[in-house]
């Protein structure tokens, strides 16, 4: 059995890896602003086999809170086996052109709160020397495009910021991985046009999983996003700034 913490716990992705995680009869502690969706949430868990399921109400963006989130957190679980960091918002690219405050606003929640709670629960962690550090990144992070910088300059800031979180605690015995999934129907992206490159919430929550139990370090979901990607990050500037993306 695993204790594991979710934030951003009600999010597409989160609410379906949660449940592979409750059927394997893990426990879980839930963390998600809408304290009507994580109770939801909490009973959909039960019946699918946790343990245990517990629900914690917090913005992220309350960022002054982060460090009672831990301590909460060690005294339901005691020591955490997984965190999966989950949450983030699809940020409308020429509204945060328009906009500092609300650039700032998107660079708040996609990047800034994330780093909060990672150097929050590192210290939790460090002090264990075991367990895994999980957290959703994107494949935007890889390049900045046009269509959407804002997000992408949020999620390479992320991965980033844990590969250095992993070259510090991978002596430690800690595993962190770094999730960058591609398209996914999800209600983020429901005014997207769809096509064969498009997965549901469903599969990138397996692949997760796996990644978890094997101690990846990053995955690409599905996997063939790594060489959609490598592809993309070899183009040359000169070419690339030309670029419809």
């Amino acid at each position: 059995m695993r204790k594991v913490v979710i934030i951003g716990a009600t999010s597409a992705i989160a609410r379906e890896t949660a449940r592979l995680f409750a059927a394997a009869g893990d426990q879980l502690l839930l963390v998600a602003r809408d304290p009507q969706r994580l109770g939801a949430l909490c009973d959909d868990l039960i019946v699918r086999g946790a343990k245990a399921a517990h629900s914690c109400v917090l913005d992220v963006n309350a960022l002054e809170r982060h460090t009672a989130l831990v301590q909460s957190t060690t005294e339901s679980l005691g020591e955490i086996d997984v965190l999966l960091v989950a949450h983030g918002t699809l940020p409308d690219q020429r509204g945060c052109e328009a906009s500092v405050d609300e650039t700032l606003g998107e660079l708040t929640t996609n990047f800034t709160s994330v780093v909060s709670l990672l150097t929050v629960f590192a210290k939790q962690f460090e002090a264990q020397g075991s367990g895994v550090i999980a957290v959703l990144s994107s494949v935007a992070g890889d390049r900045g495009r046009q269509s959407n910088y804002v997000y992408g300059a949020a999620k390479g800031g992320v991965s980033v910021f844990m590969q250095g979180l992993r070259n510090r605690l991978a002596p430690l015995g800690v595993t962190v991985t770094t999730i960058k999934p591609g398209f996914v129907d999800t209600p983020m992206t429901r005014d997207f046009d769809k096509g064969p490159l498009w997965v549901g919430p469903d599969v990138v929550a397996r692949g997760i999983v796996k990644a978890l139990e094997s101690n990846k370090d990053v995955v690409y979901l599905p996997w063939f996003w790594r060489w959609i990607m490598l592809v993309i990050r070899l183009i040359p500037e000169r070419v690339f700034k030309r670029m419809k993306l």
